[in-house]
């Protein structure tokens, strides 16, 4: 059996010292370190051979943060874990407690193609991985063809259309080889709930942005424009994803969603539940009330149904446990699990391509508090987001 775990982590804006990533939004030399120590002292917590990372403006503060993580990991080996000349060097225990640094691992960053000047920057993401990757990693953002969804006919001229050429920020995919298996992670950064507004020519910037002259409706089209932009970067994801399994290939597919596992952009991402039995229901060519799948059709429907599903992490934890709640968000009084990791049924025990487990499922969340609480810490220089791991179990 071969042991890993994979994570995910939105570190929330990371840039080095006096550089301007958002309108007024920069970090002076001194919150620029303590956002590095503090993220690197995530990093030794989480301790994870996979982690993919989200909001990631430069390569080098990230390797910055592995660096720190790695010196502070490793002076604390020396200084806490026996030794030849301490006590109880024969304890198993130990070997759990140790830290186990990225010197070998690699790096694969995905740059943002919407990434503008000082003020307008765009974040990408990037994944790190102690056993390395096999190929060269994929970055999707710029379509070759764009996405076209036809509405159909609606009417006399049609139920209109809507169009993706680019993604708000890259998938990244990557392959990773772990005892004997080869498996295919994808790591995202989805459209978020903000609205999207736009700035009609020669203005300084979109109407609906002045709240002193509130607009309800304005505002509400661009939670249109935004939920829409984000559901077809869920579909992109999600026809790589089928791509994959299709080919054969274990799939882990995980990022911040900025959506809970019950939305429709989610469930996008991981595919229809099959019905339990389609023997009762209406052929599709049916051409009387009595025209039903058969029992053999109906196992083939959901065998074809599960075999590119994706199974939620979390949701099997809880399946376990007698936790009733996770989440890795906290805003305006709503607390939910917008960050995600989903796996393929080859890592469900049962199934019949099994090749693993998870065998636990982690979540620190300890330093997040609802920003509408007059007393909630500034996390500027923290993460407004939890970090998630899944402990991994293969089989040899």
């Amino acid at each position: 059996m071969t042991d890993f775990t994979i994570a995910s982590f939105n570190v929330k804006n990371l840039i080095g010292p006096d550089q301007e990533y958002y309108r007024f939004q920069s970090y002076t030399p001194e919150e620029y370190a303590w956002k590095v120590d503090w993220l690197s002292e995530q990093m030794q917590t989480m301790d994870a051979d996979i982690v993919g990372f989200q909001e990631i403006f430069e390569e080098g503060a990230l390797r910055a943060v592995i660096d720190a993580a790695d010196a502070e990991g490793m002076a604390d080996n020396a200084q806490h874990i026996p030794g030849p000349n301490k006590r109880y060097r024969r304890k198993a225990i130990f070997r759990k407690l140790a830290y186990r640094p990225y010197t070998d691992a690699a790096l694969a960053v995905a740059p943002n193609v919407n990434d503008g000047g000082p003020g307008q920057r765009r974040p990408g993401v990037a994944i790190l991985s102690r056993f390395g990757f096999v190929g060269e990693p994929e970055i999707i953002q710029d379509l070759a063809t764009p996405v076209d969804i036809d509405f159909g006919p609606m009417g006399p001229d049609g139920g209109g259309s809507f169009r993706l050429t680019r993604l708000s920020r890259p998938i990244l995919k990557v392959r990773v080889p772990i005892g004997g298996h080869v498996i295919t992670v994808f790591n995202c950064h989805l459209k978020s709930k903000l609205g999207e507004f736009v700035r009609p020519d020669g203005a300084d910037f979109p109407p609906e942005v002045d709240l002193t002259s509130y607009d309800p409706v304005g505002r509400a089209l661009g939670g249109l424009r935004a939920s829409l932009r984000r559901m077809a970067e869920a579909w992109v994801l999600r026809r790589a994803i089928v791509a994959e399994l299709q080919a054969g290939h274990p799939v882990i597919a995980m990022g911040d969603f900025n959506d809970g596992e019950h939305a429709v952009s989610s469930e996008i991402i991981s595919g229809e539940v099959p019905f339990k039995n389609y023997a009762w229901m209406l052929r599709h060519d049916g051409e009387t009330p009595r025209d039903r799948y058969s029992e053999d059709e109906d196992a083939q429907i959901r065998e074809t149904i599960e075999a590119v599903r994706l199974h939620s992490a979390e949701k099997q934890f809880i399946r376990k446990s007698t936790r009733d709640m996770v989440y890795t968000a906290a805003f305006g009084g709503v607390y939910e699990s917008i960050d995600q990791i989903y796996m393929s049924r080859h890592f469900l025990a049962d199934a019949p391509e099994s090749i693993g487990q998870m065998d636990y499922f982690s979540v620190l969340n300890d330093h997040l508090t609802d920003g509408s609480h007059a007393e909630a810490p500034y996390n500027k220089l923290a993460s407004d987001h939890g970090q998630i791991i899944a402990h991994m179990r293969l089989k040899d």
